[in-house]
């Protein structure tokens, strides 16, 4: 499996992790929410919004997912599914499709990684990495990074 991955920084932005694995590029952007969070009673809601480019010449369509998140206590919790948001989107080369959802955890920090199922116009599966990205909340006192 070819894998590229690096972790952008612009100024004034959040931080964007992203991974390519056989031309197609996942960007994932996590955001804390505050407003949807109860720290007084251990629940912290982040919501992360991704980008799946297709960067190569194949048609490919999203079949399943499989997160894996894990808490500042090492508690792992594993969330595998049919596409993404009741979606299993179709990209063209050059073609993107963005969702956001979301997560809570019982810790103010952690991160998730995870994989992609996509198959080719021709039948063929493979699997792409989501990079690895840090779940970050002010109320944590040693930030993943």
């Amino acid at each position: 499996m070819r894998t590229s991955g690096t972790r952008e920084r612009t100024p004034g932005a959040k931080d964007i992790f992203e991974k390519i694995t056989r031309g197609i590029r996942v960007r994932v952007r996590p955001e804390f929410r505050a407003d949807q969070s109860d720290p007084d009673n251990n629940y912290f809601v982040w919501l992360y919004h991704v980008e799946i480019t297709n960067l190569g010449q194949e048609t490919v369509i999203l079949r399943t997912r499989h997160w894996i998140i894990t808490d500042a206590q090492g508690q792992t919790t594993e969330v595998r599914g049919a596409g993404v948001v009741g979606e299993q989107p179709i990209l063209r080369p050059g073609e993107k499709f963005e969702y956001t959802s979301g997560t809570p955890l019982r810790a103010p920090s952690g991160f998730m990684r995870g994989f992609y199922e996509m198959e080719t116009d021709t039948g063929e599966h493979f699997m792409v990495e989501i990079p690895a990205f840090s779940l970050d909340s002010p109320h944590a006192e040693n930030r993943v990074h």
